[in-house]
């Protein structure tokens, strides 16, 4: 069994990742921004929008300052979409040629297998309501829950908000509807036989394993070397589903088992993968960025530990709200809570705090250009950086503030 140093897994997936080419300094096609989710196989979603929605990030973080407006025509006009909206790794936006890989998914839900609580029990025990609200959505056409509001004390409609949207929800994950559009952040239904093309519904429903396996391949060329946890994780396939994939891929030598240094579990290499001789470049990560979102992967191969604190109370905080790790060279060196202040018109930067053993003034001129890049992107005016946080006094002083 070939054994890797920590330092070339590292390199093996930020090269699987798509970092380490240089960025472009004029705005990146759209080509460029579909060979990213090409290669990462979906971009994750999150209702937050403190800095920028989740699946603006990825694309950006690797290609540049791409121009959002064209990403959602490719999701979500009726004539040029690329892209379809399903439960990837939680809701993601993946091309639309992934679309028969998740019917297996899709046909288990309609069996109340693998969908959650309220979900499952409204499909399970009031299939007559969920076929009203079906039929609704066939003669009204494009719809969000909000449509199944009640409209007044007194009657006048027989929806309550909370069944219909659950009951939207359980058709959404069994195929029936898909995401037509998005206001705002609020999910637009439809059929999905009125969505989606035909040339992709048309497609051929692979088996269970086929699919799973297909996944699990996508999964480990997008991660590059990954554990079995880490595998199944990218597409959240259950612990037999994804251990029948792996044992698949490495009997038809699609994945190799690796040692790597430091790893008490055992890791896949994905087949053609070159190790590096180094990685150089900079990026802000979202949260939600397949570089990261698997926390425990990232302290693995970063000595990063990493926690989102959306939902940890204020004064128990370490780090912030909504941060962002700092990708630098083949390091994550820094971490910056931000804040997109669009009345203000300046990208805050509520705190900043550097890894260990850093040299604090190379990480912050690094971080200022990123933050500069990022506010220009977001059509900011400035960037202000707080005191809070170790890395803050050097970050300011780079950033001119």
């Amino acid at each position: 069994m070939q054994t890797l140093s920590a330092a070339q897994a590292r390199r093996i997936v930020l090269a699987a990742q798509g970092f380490g080419a240089k960025r472009s300094t004029s705005a990146p096609t759209w080509r460029k921004v579909r060979s990213t989710i090409d290669r990462l196989g979906l971009f994750q979603m999150d209702s937050i929008n403190i800095v920028v929605r989740a699946h603006y990030m990825p694309a950006y973080s690797r290609v540049g300052a791409y121009d959002p407006a064209r990403f959602d025509d490719k999701a979500f006009h009726p004539r040029r979409r690329e892209l379809f909206e399903y439960w990837g790794h939680e809701a993601s936006l993946m091309p639309l040629a992934l679309q028969p890989l998740l019917r297996w998914r899709m046909a288990r839900a309609r069996r109340f297998d693998g969908i959650w609580g309220s979900i499952a029990r409204i499909g399970r025990e009031q299939p007559d309501y969920v076929e009203q609200v079906r039929r609704q959505i066939v003669e009204r056409g494009p719809s969000s829950a909000r449509a199944f509001e009640v409209r007044g004390r007194n009657g006048g409609s027989m929806w309550d908000w909370h069944d219909a949207k659950t009951a939207l929800e359980f058709l959404f994950a069994a195929g029936t509807l898909t995401t037509h559009s998005r206001r705002g952040f609020e999910r637009v239904y439809d059929l999905t036989e009125r969505v989606l093309p035909g040339e992709i519904l048309d497609r051929p429903t692979p088996s269970e394993a086929d699919a799973q396996r297909a996944l699990v391949a996508i999964a480990a060329r997008a991660l590059g070397i990954a554990t079995r946890a880490d595998l199944r994780d990218y597409y959240r396939l259950g612990a037999a589903d994804g251990t029948r994939a792996v044992d698949a891929l490495v009997e038809s030598g699609e994945i190799e088992p690796v040692a790597v240094e430091g790893w008490a579990q055992a890791a896949y290499l994905a087949r053609d993968m070159i190790v590096p001789r180094k990685i150089r470049g900079a990026a802000l990560l979202s949260p939600f960025d397949p570089l990261v979102w698997e926390r425990k992967r990232t302290e693995r191969l970063f000595g990063f530990r990493y926690r989102i604190e959306i939902y940890t109370p204020s004064h128990k905080r370490n780090h912030g709200y909504y941060v962002l790790p700092f990708l630098l060279d083949e390091a994550l060196a820094a971490r910056v809570d931000l804040k997109a202040d669009r009345a203000g018109n300046a990208l805050r930067v509520l705190s900043a705090h550097g890894e260990a053993d850093i040299e604090k003034g190379h990480v912050a001129e690094a971080l200022a250009n990123q933050l500069r890049y990022l506010a220009e992107w977001l059509r900011l005016g400035s960037v202000v950086v707080s005191n809070r946080g170790d890395l803050a006094a050097e970050l300011k002083r780079a950033c001119g503030n």
